[in-house]
């Protein structure tokens, strides 16, 4: 499994207000939870992203609540994964669930806004085109890259009915 896209980046304790704030949480329509994600942090995320890119924070992200909404939204926005530092672990399961990939990363630091990544989740690495280096993930085991490319839990209980 691979994807590439442009690097979309926060900083730490990026908590899941901040990723879909509280007075959207009244609709559960993905696409209407993509037009609002990040606002509150970066009004122009959902304008300056193309489908495919990879958000990358430092530590903490995804703190706060344990709703689902905030992996949703940057899911129907169009990233393709997120790479961080460390994860809150509600958000991080949340985020396997609904098929969302997340990956800690130690060098995060030397990744910066627009520079063009690859992620190979088979080899748990990162290759960072636009500074030609590359940059060790932590890898899922097999059976989660199997929920992710699924699409999460349900459309892997589903596939398996």
């Amino acid at each position: 499994m691979k994807t590439n896209g442009k690097c979309i980046k926060y900083g730490d304790n990026i908590d899941t207000d901040v990723i879909i704030p509280a007075r959207y949480l009244n609709t559960s329509d993905h696409k209407e939870l993509a037009k609002h994600c990040m606002e509150d942090i970066d009004k122009n995320f959902i304008h300056k992203i193309s489908k495919g890119d990879i958000m990358v924070a430092g530590n903490n992200f995804g703190c706060g609540s344990s709703r689902e909404h905030a992996p949703v939204a940057i899911k129907a926005s169009g990233i393709s994964c997120v790479i961080a530092k460390s994860f809150a672990r509600i958000f991080y399961r949340n985020s396997i669930n609904i098929g969302l990939p997340i990956l800690e990363c130690s060098e995060v630091d030397k990744m910066d806004e627009k520079d063009e990544l690859e992620i190979d989740f088979d080899k748990g690495e990162v290759f960072n085109k636009t500074k030609k280096e590359s940059y060790k993930v932590t890898k899922f085991p097999e059976f989660m890259q199997d929920l992710i490319n699924s699409g999460g839990l349900m459309a892997t209980i589903k596939i398996n009915k």
